[in-house]
């Protein structure tokens, strides 16, 4: 029986990463992707790693159309050859329901079947490492492939995934810089933005294509691309401290009331940071318009952008769950931004 590897993709954690990677934060809606030339440079770096012909791509997100079903994007992804997309669905409040589920379920079905002999999982997240061990369980391999964060170095993998997989190997970060891009014009102005060869570069919120639109064509990389890469490539230069450029400012402390900035404790910096990062990113995607209607909603900050804090936030401190009163204050600077 000839031997494969396999790759399952957590599509939130992949372009979460890659936006923290390429504007500082893990806002999706802040960047836009070629989609087919970043799933077939995984492919070829999955096929080098492991010198096995790749079997499948299972493509795990959340269905944005109503009840979970595909957006138009989705549907090109689902067609493009070896790609299996797998969809959850969002709840009314905007959560992702069922994808993690998914992932499980096939790491642990496809092991025991012996569908492939090395498995690469594109996640960080500690709910699979059950699953990554009843695949193990039946003689298959797991290794994680992880997103590189801007240093090069494996971004938001739990320790506890680290320490059961097999190995970790990090994305080539050239796979990231070439295909997740910066995304800078108004949403109503272009939902799809056309490179100088022709590849649709779609945003990560995965909005309605265009009728006639498609998903890239290009070249497809090959394993030798990447045989002899240096491990470690240049990092991106990190963003301006813009706080050292500007006179000291009034922020929220829920223990000291309104107050300098200069006069916060470490953690209150953070969080300034973060909501500077989320809120700069933002702004880069919306109309007047747009800003304005989010503030009429107040105190009810939309679903991506208050999930964008949180995990960065969480990223930078270096934990799992965040505090009530720094949750209170990180929204309470977001209104203070907006206003």
């Amino acid at each position: 029986m000839r031997s494969y590897c396999a790759v399952y993709v957590d599509v939130g954690y992949l372009l979460a990463s890659a936006a923290t990677r390429v504007t500082g934060t893990s806002l999706r809606g802040g960047v836009t992707i070629v989609y087919r030339e970043l799933i077939e440079a995984l492919i070829a770096q999955a096929e080098a790693e492991s010198g096995l012909p790749l079997l499948r791509v299972n493509w795990y997100d959340a269905g944005s159309s109503t009840g979970g079903a595909p957006d138009g994007y989705q549907e090109q992804i689902g067609m493009l050859p070896r790609v299996k997309l797998r969809l959850g669905r969002m709840s009314p409040g905007g959560e992702q329901k069922g994808v993690d589920l998914r992932i499980g379920l096939d790491l642990a079905t496809h092991g025991r079947n012996r569908l492939a002999d090395v498995m690469y999982l594109v996640s960080g997240d500690d709910d699979l490492t059950e699953a990554v061990e009843e695949a193990q369980g039946h003689g298959v391999q797991v290794v994680l492939l992880a997103a590189p964060n801007a240093q090069g170095r494996a971004h938001a993998v739990s320790r506890h995934l680290q320490r059961e997989a097999d190995g970790i190997v990090v994305i080539d970060p050239l796979t990231i810089d070439r295909n997740v891009r910066a995304r800078k014009a108004p949403v109503e102005v272009a939902d799809a933005a056309t490179s100088a060869d022709g590849a649709v570069a779609v945003n990560g919120s995965s909005s309605t294509p265009a009728k006639g639109a498609a998903i890239a064509s290009v070249p497809r990389p090959t394993p030798a691309d990447f045989a002899g890469r240096k491990a470690s490539l240049p990092a991106l230069p990190k963003p301006v401290d813009h706080r050292l450029t500007r006179p000291p400012e009034l922020v929220y402390s829920s223990t000291t009331g309104v107050g300098s900035i200069d006069h916060l404790g470490p953690d209150d910096r953070l969080i300034d940071e973060v909501v500077r990062g989320v809120v700069g990113t933002w702004k880069k995607t919306i109309t007047e318009a747009e800003r304005r209607s989010v503030v009429s909603e107040r105190p009810n900050i939309p679903r991506e952008l208050d999930k964008a804090l949180l995990v960065d936030l969480s990223d930078r401190l270096g934990v799992y769950d965040i505090d009530e009163r720094s949750r209170f204050v990180l929204r309470e600077r977001f209104w203070q931004l907006l206003d």
